[in-house]
């Protein structure tokens, strides 16, 4: 049954998780362990997303095959005045009551663009990197499509990142992943603002 306590297990046991993935010297290795770690808590853990839907927790999510060319090392970079949409934006957090967004710079991704970078103001103050993408509740010629509402790639305040580290961000796209609120109506989660948004379709990480 969740509680609060088995919240701070879950959001510890991921945090763990990208930790034992940062461990790992081959990224391809640490993606599996990634995906493993990811289906086990999705799957039997109280607080997850999916504790309504026994039939996708018994079918596990689904990803793209890992590509080593979509892993890259970035430079923290200034946001430009060519930046898109406001430098700062609030953002309803449900129960959580609202936290503020503050674009702190652009990671450029070599062939597909740039993503903008996040400070969350109030709510652990951790870099924050959604993206949307061309799959973002697009299929392919396969069927496979991402959540409309975009994926997250870094989310520090959780843990949730493969590097940060002297300006420098590790920004693998194999490891986008779909918010809880995909999932689950009870959470509310910041989505990509027009700067997160890639015109190509991102076929790596998570699928709808």
């Amino acid at each position: 049954m969740s509680s609060p306590f088995t919240l701070v297990d879950w959001r510890d046991r991921m945090a763990a998780l990208f930790a034992a993935v940062r461990a790992e010297q081959d990224p391809a290795t640490g993606h599996a362990l990634w995906r493993e770690g990811r289906a086990d808590l999705f799957a039997h853990h109280p607080d997850s997303p999916l504790r309504e839907q026994p039939e996708l927790r018994e079918r596990g999510l689904s990803y793209w095959p890992y590509d080593p060319a979509l892993r890259f090392e970035v430079r923290l970079a200034e946001a430009g005045p060519d930046a898109t949409g406001p430098d700062e934006l609030g953002v309803d957090t449900g129960d959580d009551g609202g936290t503020t967004l503050r674009r702190v710079g652009r990671v450029d991704l070599p062939g597909l663009g740039s993503l903008d970078v996040w400070r969350l103001h109030q709510y652990g103050g951790g870099l924050f990197v959604p993206l949307r993408d061309g799959t973002s509740g697009v299929p392919g010629d396969d069927g496979a499509s991402s959540y409309g509402g975009g994926r997250y790639l870094v989310d520090t305040a959780k843990g949730a990142h493969l590097g940060v580290a002297d300006g420098t961000l590790t920004i693998d796209l194999n490891f986008a992943y779909h918010p809880s609120c995909r999932y689950d109506p009870r959470w509310r989660c910041p989505l990509a603002p027009p700067g997160n948004r890639l015109e190509a379709r991102v076929e790596a990480g998570e699928q709808y």
